[in-house]
């Protein structure tokens, strides 16, 4: 009798075949990981063009000139690099938009260290984003300029805008949290129960690791095991390995968080959902989103676990710009920049609906 899982079809030969196929997997990955070199990523030439302390910004170069009049201001998240726009030739955000004619600027946040413990949130949005918008307003003197902020650094964005609302002539929101209490938000109901005051007196900065190993237990299944399984049927497949460790690369490449800044973002928006409720501040200064009136673009992710699709499209009802416009991208947090359909639909997408405002 060689059939033992009757309804599985699993059989001794099949059993022997599949150790086969492993065996074979696995000595052709020993090739493979040995002719690869160092993951590269961030491909898409660059310049620095203003400084503030470990806070760079800089100037993305395509391979002809920009034909739009008015820049674009990156501001990504602090819990990981911003090169996940820029991650390799194929997959590329940043690539995307310079071939349609963007001109293109990111803030780098830099890795925060002990002495970074006190920056504050205000620090963040007035000083670093602000101090951006007003070099790129100077130099290319313009009243306001185009903002896009992703995750955290659209909600950076949204304070911003509010704040100096006659500073940014478009706002454009990938993936950003307004509303941090939807019921499918694991991540605030986690951080809820936390004594923000007690980790950050007690820590300081926040850990990279600490953060990455929350992130990873969302989805713990998934992003434990069920991936580094799956890296077994690509063991002989010299790019899909690379495009495999670079992902990893980024993942595990995460700064640390400064304690002051990650306290007030805490508390204020995960725990006490002050876009919804009222009272966010910045610094001395109230943040009131129906003060965003300018054109707003916002694109989220479907199957976004870390942003569920309804905690960013409650910004709708809360900003008080009559032009705004929503893009529903199928995919997770991480596909909106990486997967291939996103190469196609959201450079695209921001281009054109730029370039309707252009004015």
């Amino acid at each position: 009798m060689t059939q033992f899982f009757g309804p599985l079809n699993i059989t001794a030969q099949s059993l022997a075949d599949d150790a086969g196929k492993l065996q074979a997997k696995l000595v052709a990955g020993i090739s493979t990981l040995r002719a690869m070199d160092d993951v590269s990523f961030g491909v898409t030439p660059r310049e620095e063009v203003w400084r503030d302390g470990k806070v760079v910004l800089y100037r993305f170069k395509g391979e002809q000139p920009p034909t739009a009049r008015v820049p674009i201001l990156i501001a990504y998240a602090l819990v990981n690099r911003p090169y996940m726009v820029d991650l390799q030739s194929d997959r590329s955000l940043i690539k995307g938009l310079l071939a349609r004619g963007e001109d293109v600027y990111i803030i780098d946040w830099g890795y925060p260290d002990r002495s970074d413990r006190f920056l504050t949130l205000e620090d963040y949005i007035e000083r670093f984003i602000g101090g951006a918008m007003d070099y790129l307003r100077g130099a290319y003197a313009l009243d306001a300029v185009n903002l896009l902020g992703i995750c955290q650094g659209g909600a950076f964005s949204l304070c911003y805008a509010s704040l100096h609302p006659d500073k940014v002539k478009n706002l454009i929101t990938m993936v950003t949290p307004v509303d941090f209490h939807t019921p499918d938000n694991m991540l605030s109901n986690w951080n809820r129960e936390i004594d923000v005051d007690l980790l950050v007196d007690t820590l300081g900065n926040v850990p990279a690791d600490m953060m990455n190993v929350t992130y990873l237990m969302l989805k713990p299944w998934r992003l434990f095991a069920q991936k580094y399984v799956g890296m077994v049927d690509i063991l002989d497949d010299k790019q899909a390995m690379e495009d495999f460790l670079r992902m990893e690369k980024w993942i595990f490449d995460s700064p640390d968080q400064a304690g002051e800044a990650f306290r007030e973002f805490s508390k204020q928006f995960f725990q006490e959902n002050r876009f919804v409720k009222g009272g966010a501040k910045v610094g001395n200064r109230e943040v009131h989103l129906g003060l965003v009136e300018m054109p707003v673009l916002n694109i989220y992710a479907e199957q976004d676990h870390l942003v569920p699709p309804d905690a960013s499209r409650a910004m709708k009802a809360l900003i008080g710009s009559d032009d705004y416009t929503e893009l529903s991208f199928k995919g997770g947090h991480i596909g909106i920049y990486v997967s291939s359909r996103a190469q196609k639909e959201v450079p695209q997408t921001i281009h054109d609906w730029l370039a309707k405002r252009a004015r």
